[in-house]
């Protein structure tokens, strides 16, 4: 009779990587700086000084707010331009084209116009503002594919919308601090008068000299 001679069995990985937009972000490397709204340009300022060779998309919630980032950043001597819906296709596809050759660096956009750009060779991305639908923060870290990390500046008013996403992501993002950053009080608004009108008082008196 033979001897039975056992072999090691051959080890199976059961592990599967999964590729949808929630794993593809759990494996992306995030962090979040706290901040106020009115000082969120010039964190970013200082947050992008290492990054200027890099191609990078901001993400906001207006035009108004790209444009302003836009003209901020060029003043800082980055290579950055704004694309939204005021622009024309071909506009924002040659905006796209540039980023791809890597001849722009830093684009500003919305959401809706990000998913439109194809842009390729993304190594950070920004969400200056974070977004209304948790799927949309998603969406922003699954354009990169993995190739870059991901950065988030949460004000208070933004501070609802990153709990969703931590709740439905069941991990804490890594909460980070910006060297250099001071914050600054919020400048207060000064309110205009209206020219065109005239004072209560002066009315009354017109109105009696009439009645007069």
């Amino acid at each position: 009779m033979s001897e039975q001679i056992d072999t090691p069995q051959k080890k199976i990985d059961t592990e599967t990587i999964y590729h949808d937009q929630r794993s593809v972000a759990l494996r992306t490397p995030q962090s979040i700086y706290f901040v106020k709204e009115h000082d969120k340009m010039s964190m970013l300022g200082l947050l992008l000084n290492d990054y200027k060779q890099t191609q990078v998309v901001i993400v906001v919630k207006s035009k108004k707010k790209a444009d302003a980032l836009s003209t901020f950043l060029t003043s800082k001597e980055f290579n950055a331009t704004a694309v939204h819906g005021n622009h024309r296709q071909t506009q924002q596809q040659e905006a796209a084209s540039k980023f791809n050759a890597g001849t722009l660096h830093v684009i500003i956009t919305t959401d809706m116009i990000l998913k439109t750009l194809a842009l390729e060779n993304i190594k950070l991305v920004v969400s200056y503002d974070m977004p209304d639908d948790t799927q949309e923060y998603y969406n922003r870290l699954a354009f990169m594919k993995e190739l870059g990390v991901a950065m988030a500046l949460i004000s208070p008013e933004d501070e609802p919308y990153l709990d969703e996403i931590e709740y439905n992501m069941k991990k804490g993002i890594e909460e980070k601090e910006v060297a250099g950053f001071v914050a600054t009080d919020k400048p207060k608004q000064t309110v205009k008068k209206d020219k065109t009108k005239k004072p209560r008082h002066s009315k009354n008196k017109m109105k009696k000299e009439k009645e007069v």
